[in-house]
């Protein structure tokens, strides 16, 4: 083989690869433009709108307040003689906590029960000069029938003065009741110097000893009883929630005492009216502390329920774009792209809640993007 042969073979084996690549080269547009054409196709797919009732819950924070609660004071001026229970004595309705010494009210007491006796005294002579006058009076006149006997003035004095008794004597009873009542009243002031308890409960706090002066004049505080057997769940229920406050339902709660017990309580009484500041409404639950596990000033995690008024409408998570300006989703309508704002609401599963234009059976684009323009052609499928 001669030299230019075998430069000639040399060169044509060179020139394969190129021609190779330039194949390539040539295939490559092709290739970008289906998998492009795949990924559009893909990007536009439709999915449903869903309408359906959505049930959750939202973990609001609570605080527990005693259902009753009293700060006990003296109704009567005295000194503390006796305090019979303490910081966290269990105490029933009518039990005896406190007594106040008040010497002078025995005196008080003493000086109206002498003058309920004098009054008394002075209605019996009353009634004594009215039945004299009364004798007087009957034997003046049953001798007055025999004419000439007795003179008509003296039987008009007689009958005069059986009316002054009568009016004596009424005076004297008027007398009697208002000396008895005013005992009565020192009696019952008397019966302040006892401090019962007005319900069951329990002592939360104690501010006084023996030797303390109280009544009006102080007007310290003496004993706080709560009743804790009964205890009021306040929860803060936010504006966009309370569309699903139902009396008598059922909520349950966790406190952090006791990670691992669930509670649960009565929706009992509700506020209907907003916190300006927290756009809240205060919600009241009753809860049974039989136990007494639970104590007011606790603060629990409540698992709220969370009810639409209508059916939420749902879309799949990746249907919703959110870009600086605005949250929308993508609808199909004749054969073009439609951007609808829309707010989300809850996740459920794969899909989230939305509210804005929309109807139950329109159709989005399942993975929508910023980049598919508003009023841009949908592919026919």
């Amino acid at each position: 083989m001669t030299r230019l042969s075998r430069t000639g073979l040399l060169a044509c084996h060179s020139d394969i690869p190129r021609a190779l690549s330039t194949r390539r080269q040539a295939r490559r547009p092709v290739l970008l433009i289906l998998v492009a054409s795949a990924a559009f196709s893909q990007s536009t797919d439709l999915a449903p709108v869903v309408s359906k009732s959505l049930s959750r819950t939202a973990d609001l924070p609570g605080e527990f307040q005693p259902f009753l609660t009293v700060s006990l004071h003296a109704r009567v001026a005295g000194y503390i003689e006796k305090v019979l229970v303490d910081r966290g004595s269990a105490v029933k309705q009518g039990q005896l906590l406190a007594e106040l010494s008040a010497p002078e009210m025995a005196a008080r007491i003493a000086e109206a029960e002498s003058r309920v006796h004098a009054a008394e005294s002075d209605r019996l002579q009353a009634e004594a000069q009215l039945a004299a006058a009364q004798s007087t009076w009957d034997k003046l006149k049953k001798a007055a029938e025999t004419p000439g006997v007795i003179a008509g003035n003296e039987l008009t004095q007689a009958e005069k003065q059986v009316d002054a008794a009568r009016a004596l004597v009424s005076s004297r009873r008027q007398a009697v009741s208002a000396a008895e009542a005013a005992g009565r009243a020192f009696q019952v002031m008397e019966a302040y110097l006892k401090i019962t308890a007005p319900f069951d409960g329990v002592v939360t706090d104690r501010l006084v000893h023996p030797g303390a002066l109280v009544g009006p004049g102080a007007d310290p505080v003496l004993l706080v009883i709560q009743q804790v057997s009964r205890l009021r769940l306040i929860v803060a229920v936010p504006e966009q929630d309370i569309g699903g406050i139902v009396a008598g339902a059922k909520v349950e709660f966790k406190v952090p005492a006791f990670p691992e017990r669930s509670y649960a309580g009565t929706v009992a009484r509700v506020a209907h009216a907003l916190d300006l500041k927290t756009r809240t409404m205060p919600v009241e639950l009753d809860v049974l502390n039989r136990d007494g596990s639970l104590s007011p000033g606790m603060y629990p995690s409540v698992k709220w329920p969370i009810r639409r008024a209508r059916p939420s409408l749902l879309v799949p998570k990746t249907s919703v774009v959110t870009t600086a300006e605005r949250t929308f989703v993508v609808r199909g309508r004749n054969g073009k792209a439609e951007w609808v704002d829309v707010k989300k609401g809850a996740a459920d599963g794969d899909n989230i809640e939305v509210m804005g234009n929309l109807a139950a059976g329109d159709m989005v684009v399942r993975r929508a993007t910023d980049e598919l323009r508003d009023g841009a052609a949908l592919p026919a499928k």
